[in-house]
C-alpha cells in the first residue's frame, strides 16, 4: 500500500506538471477553453505594453488581476494590482488609484496580510474623492486593527454595511455581509452567520458563481452544527441545478461536499458513491485537480479500512485513463500557456522600463539643455541691459558735456562786454550788466544737469540773455519773443539750451554788422501736436557773414552748429523725441537767416 501511495503521488506530480510535448500539442486548443477570458486579458496587456500606452497598461493589469482573484489565485491578483496601482500613480488618476488601492487591501486581507491591508485601506481613504469612500476605507482599516475585539470589529462592519446599502454598492455590500458572517462564526454565532450569508446572496444575484459559493458556505455551517439534513438539502439542490445547466465544475464540488457530509453522518456507502461519481465526472471532463481531490479522499478511506484491493483497482483505473486525462485537462495547458504568456509580458515590461528610462534621460537632458539655454539667454540679456545702460549713461554724459561746452564761449563774450563797458568808463552799464549776467549764470547752473525744462523757464532764460546782449548792442537790434496762445508754457517742456546758441549766432554774426538797427524775432508755435521754434533775424545773412569771419570764428561757428546737431541726435536717441533742425538764408532782396527747430509736444519728463 505504501508503494502504491508513493507511485500515485508521482503520477499526481506528472499530472500537475505535464510534459512539454503534450503541452505544446494542445496549446492552441486551450485558448478556446475556460481560460479564454484570461488569455484575452493577457493579450490586451501585451498589446498595451507594445504600444507603451500607460492608460491601457494600467487597465489591462487591473483586468488580469481580477481574473486571478476570480480563480482564487489571490497572490497573483495582488501582484498585478500592484502593477496597476503603479501605472495609475504615474498617470495621476486619483479615482482609479483609490479604487485599485482598496482592491489591493481586500486581496491582502484575504491572504491574512493584515498590516499591508491596513496601510492600503488608509491610503485609499486619504485619496478618496468623497466622504463616504473615505469613511468606508477608514472603517475597514480600524476593523482590522481591532482583530482582538469582536465587538469593535462588528461596529465598524455594521457602519460599512449601512454606508454601502445607502450608496447601493451591491457587490461591496455582499462582501461586507460575508465579513459579518465570518466574524459571527468566530464567535460561534452560527444563526446570525447564516442570516449574513443569506443577505450576501441577495446582493450577489448578478454573479451566479458567487451565489453557489455562498450557499455552499451555508451548507458547511449547517454541517458543522450537525444539521446534516439542511446541509444535504442545500448541496443536493445545488447539484440538481448544476446538472440542469451542465455546470460540471459545480457538480463535482457538490458531490465532494455531499461525500464529506455523508462521512460525518456516518453513511460511508453514500459518501463513497458520491466520491466515485465526482471522480468519474472529473476524469471525463479533464479536471485533474478535482480527480486528485476525489482520489485522495477515496484512498484515505480505503487505507483506513484496509481495503487494498479497492485501492489497487482504483489506481489501475486511474493509470489507464492517465494520458487521456492529461490531454483533456485544459487547465493544465492554460497554466502552461499562461506561463509562456507571462514570460512574454515580463520581457515587454523590461523593454518598457528601458524605454521609460531612455525617455526620462532624454527629457532630463532636454530640461538641462533648455535650462542652460535660458540661463545663457538671461545672462546675455543682463549683458545687453548692462551695455545699453552704459551706452545710455555715456550718451547722457556726452549730452551734458556738449551743453557745458557752450558755456565757456558765452562767458568769454560776456566778460569781454564788461571789459568794453569799463574801458569806456561806463561803470553803471558795467554794474548793471554784471548783475544781469550773474542772475543768468545762476539759472544756467541750476538747469545745467537737465535735458528738458519748462517753456516758461526757457523763455525767461532767453529773455535774460537777450537783455544782456541788447544792453551791449542796443543800437544794433531790437527783439521780440512770441509764444502761441494755445501753448501752456508752464507745463510744456522744451530741450534745454538748444535755442540760445542760435540767438547768439544771429546777434554776433548777423545783426551786429548791420548799418541800421535790425530785428530778432523768436517765435514758439503749436501745429498738429508739434512745437516749432523759429529764430528769424534780418542781419547780413550767412554768405556775407562767412566772408567777414576770421579763420578762428569760422571754426567756432562750425563747432557751434556741430554741437547743436550732436545734442539733437543724442536727445532723439535717449528720449525718442524726433527733434529736427534746419538753417536757411533769406532770399534777396531780403537779408538774414531763419533757424527752425521742431519737436513733439512734451507735457512731462
Amino acid at each position: 500500500m505504501r508503494f502504491v501511495s508513493l507511485l500515485f503521488s508521482c503520477l499526481i506530480l506528472m499530472v500537475l506538471f505535464p510534459s512539454e510535448a503534450i503541452a505544446q500539442d494542445t496549446l492552441v486548443k486551450s485558448k478556446k477553453a475556460a481560460g479564454a477570458k484570461m488569455f484575452k486579458a493577457t493579450d490586451d496587456l501585451k498589446k498595451s505594453l507594445s504600444e507603451n500606452d500607460e492608460a491601457k497598461i494600467a487597465k489591462s493589469y487591473e483586468v488580469v488581476a481580477q481574473e486571478f482573484i476570480d480563480k482564487g489565485d489571490n497572490a497573483k491578483g495582488e501582484e498585478y494590482l500592484k502593477k496597476a496601482l503603479a501605472s495609475y500613480t504615474k498617470l495621476n488618476r486619483k479615482s482609479d488609484k483609490t479604487r485599485v488601492t482598496r482592491s489591493l487591501a481586500k486581496v491582502q486581507e484575504s491572504q491574512n496580510k493584515v498590516q499591508a491591508a491596513i496601510k492600503n485601506y488608509e491610503a485609499a481613504g486619504e485619496a478618496a474623492m468623497d466622504k463616504s469612500d473615505e469613511q468606508l476605507n477608514s472603517n475597514d482599516a480600524n476593523r482590522l486593527r481591532n482583530a482582538n475585539n469582536p465587538a469593535v470589529q462588528s461596529a465598524y462592519n455594521k457602519s460599512n454595511i449601512k454606508l454601502l446599502e445607502r450608496e447601493d454598492k451591491k457587490e461591496e455590500a455582499a462582501d461586507a455581509y460575508v465579513q459579518k458572517a465570518e466574524m459571527n462564526l468566530q464567535q460561534k454565532n452560527k444563526d446570525v452567520a447564516i442570516e449574513s450569508y443569506e443577505k450576501a446572496i441577495i446582493y450577489s444575484n448578478a454573479k451566479p458563481k458567487e451565489v453557489i459559493k455562498l450557499k455552499s458556505e451555508i451548507a458547511k455551517v449547517y454541517a458543522s452544527d450537525n444539521q446534516f439534513d439542511k446541509a444535504l438539502a442545500i448541496n443536493e439542490k445545488l447539484l440538481g441545478e448544476a446538472q440542469s445547466k451542465q455546470d460540471f465544475d459545480t457538480q463535482i464540488t457538490q458531490l465532494q461536499s455531499l461525500a464529506t457530509i455523508y462521512f460525518k453522518k456516518n453513511e460511508p456507502e453514500k459518501a463513497i458513491s458520491s466520491l466515485k461519481e465526482a471522480y468519474s465526472l472529473a476524469s471525463e471532463k479533464g479536471k485533474t485537480i478535482e480527480v486528485k481531490k476525489s482520489l485522495t479522499q477515496l484512498l484515505s478511506y480505503y487505507k483506513s479500512h484496509g481495503k487494498d484491493k479497492e485501492s489497487i483497482a482504483l489506481y489501475e483505473e486511474f493509470f489507464q485513463n492517465f494520458e487521456q486525462l492529461i490531454q483533456s485537462d485544459t487547465s493544465l495547458i492554460d497554466a502552461k500557456a499562461f506561463q509562456i504568456t507571462e514570460e512574454k509580458i515580463r520581457q515587454l515590461e523590461k523593454e518598457k522600463t528601458l524605454k521609460d528610462e531612455l525617455i526620462s534621460k532624454k527629457n532630463t537632458f532636454n530640461y538641462v539643455l533648455i535650462g542652460s539655454i535660458l540661463l545663457l539667454l538671461l545672462f546675455f540679456g543682463f549683458i545687453v541691459k548692462a551695455l545699453y545702460s552704459i551706452k545710455t549713461k555715456n550718451k547722457e554724459i556726452a549730452l551734458q558735456s556738449l551743453r557745458r561746452e557752450m558755456n565757456p564761449h558765452f562767458i568769454f563774450n560776456s566778460l569781454n562786454s564788461v571789459n568794453q563797458f569799463i574801458s569806456q568808463n561806463k561803470e553803471l552799464e558795467a554794474n548793471k550788466y554784471l548783475t544781469s549776467y550773474s542772475n543768468l549764470m545762476r539759472n544756467m547752473m541750476e538747469n545745467s544737469n537737465k535735458d528738458f525744462v519748462t517753456m516758461s523757464n526757457e523763455i525767461e532764460q532767453l529773455k535774460k540773455y537777450l537783455d544782456l546782449e541788447h544792453l551791449r548792442f542796443q543800437d544794433k537790434f531790437d527783439y521780440q519773443i512770441i509764444a502761441d496762445e494755445n501753448l501752456d508754457i508752464e507745463t510744456t517742456f522744451v530741450p534745454n539750451m538748444i535755442v540760445q546758441p542760435h540767438l547768439e549766432n544771429a546777434i554776433w554774426h548777423g545783426l551786429r554788422y548791420r548799418e541800421t538797427k535790425g530785428l530778432l524775432l523768436l517765435k514758439f508755435t503749436l501745429k498738429k501736436g508739434k512745437i516749432g521754434v523759429i529764430i528769424d533775424d534780418n542781419g547780413i545773412g550767412l554768405t556775407k557773414s562767412q566772408e567777414l569771419k576770421t579763420q578762428n570764428q569760422k571754426v567756432h561757428q562750425s563747432r557751434g552748429l556741430t554741437n547743436t546737431k550732436e545734442r539733437i541726435s543724442l536727445l532723439n536717441e535717449l528720449y525718442k523725441t524726433n527733434i529736427t533742425f534746419h538753417v536757411s538764408e533769406k532770399i534777396t532782396p531780403e537779408t538774414g537767416t531763419i533757424v527752425e527747430i521742431n519737436f513733439p509736444l512734451i507735457d512731462k519728463i
